[in-house]
């Protein structure tokens, strides 16, 4: 048996034990949920759904999605954009397909879990505030510079080189990066940081690398 089902703002027909990429959902690998707008089971067209339908599914991975590089360029005004975006996605293995109000065989071991684990939460009341701490320091060091900019202050034209306007110029200075010598030593473990991080590809960083070491020279 099949159905149609609708998340996301897509459709998609599914089977028992598929496996499909859907926008991003709510939950974490092994988690159980239920998709309830089933616009079809079977020869049954719902009106806009299927009344009793349910399809549930196990979160297999919270992903992203390989990086989309978008150049525009307007002529004769010197004006170059690139952005990068990696888009989130979550890959669902398709359990049951259920009717008439039936009720999904996995749901209640998926909900055991979280009442096991209230009565230990409650006993340890005292070990939150160090957790909040770190998760202080985590975000202050996600939002740190990816590179230290040179001491000094001196910051090169970076717009100099092909290929970087003053929108991929800042975003470059904004992570530290603000002189030829800096781009020029660039390393492969640098570069890969860059291409995950900011909307740049690698084959474009490496460019600018060669580009950067003959404006070092000068």
């Amino acid at each position: 048996m099949f159905a149609v089902i609708k998340t996301g703002g897509k459709q998609y027909s599914v089977a028992a034990n598929d496996q499909l990429k859907v926008e991003k959902l709510a939950g974490e690998a092994g988690d159980m949920i239920e998709l309830n707008e089933v616009l079809m089971v079977g020869n049954t067209v719902g009106t806009p759904l299927v009344e009793g339908a349910m399809v549930t599914a196990e979160i297999v991975e919270q992903g992203r999605a390989r990086k989309v590089i978008a150049f525009k360029k307007r002529r004769r005004q010197n004006s170059r954009r690139t952005i990068g975006h990696r888009q989130h996605f979550t890959l669902l293995q398709i359990s049951e397909i259920l009717t008439d109000g039936a009720k999904p065989s996995k749901k209640a071991a998926a909900k055991a879990k979280p009442a096991k684990e209230a009565p230990k939460a409650e006993a340890k009341p005292a070990k939150e505030a160090p957790k909040a701490e770190k998760k202080a320091d985590s975000a202050e060091a996600s939002a740190a510079p990816l590179f230290t900019a040179p001491a000094g202050g001196e910051k090169d034209k970076l717009t100099d080189i092909k290929g970087i306007g003053p929108v991929a110029e800042k975003q470059l200075n904004e992570q530290g990066i603000t002189t030829f010598a800096q781009i020029a030593a660039l390393t492969a473990a640098d570069i890969a940081k860059v291409d995950e991080y900011m909307p740049f590809s690698a084959d474009q960083i490496n460019d600018w690398k060669a580009q950067a070491k003959e404006k070092a020279k000068g």
